[in-house]
């Protein structure tokens, strides 16, 4: 006796488009215009929405652009800051620069665009997409037999 493959229908999960897609193109959507390292990023996956992480201590939710368009995720922050110090003779200022952006592809009409959100606490830029209820997990029902 033969398993024949189920034939329901496939939708991606967020964890295989970000593996299995651009969103490793460190060339033209991930990058740090300073060389310096990207934030680590966590993403997760639960029943009702995927989750994002961004590493990112030492800032403020200011720093930050979060955008979605054309189901494409996009994660940015510019950061400058200069200190002078005048004493006697001399002057000393240092300036520093921080810039980064992240893009991820969200499969399409998987999830709710208008209700995205975001918030920054204890140095973790935190964003969630509401899953579509296409694209959740249906529970199993019982068929009646007639």
């Amino acid at each position: 006796m033969k398993l024949a493959k189920r034939n329901e229908p496939y939708y991606p999960s967020f964890f295989d488009r970000f593996f299995n897609n651009d969103l490793m193109d460190w060339d033209y959507n991930n990058f740090s215009s300073t060389n310096t390292s990207l934030p680590a990023i966590n993403v997760k996956e639960t029943d009702d929405d995927f989750v994002i992480e961004v590493a990112a201590p030492g800032m403020d939710k200011k720093d930050f652009n979060v955008n979605f368009k054309n189901n494409v995720l996009t994660i940015s922050s510019e950061k400058k800051s200069e200190n002078e110090e005048k004493k006697d003779k001399y002057t000393r200022r240092e300036f520093s620069y921080q810039s980064f952006q992240r893009s991820f592809t969200v499969a399409d009409n998987a999830v709710v665009g208008e209700k995205i959100s975001a918030k920054y606490d204890n140095g973790i830029l935190h964003i969630v997409l509401p899953k579509r209820d296409e694209v959740k997990p249906q529970p199993e029902r019982q068929i009646k037999i007639a």
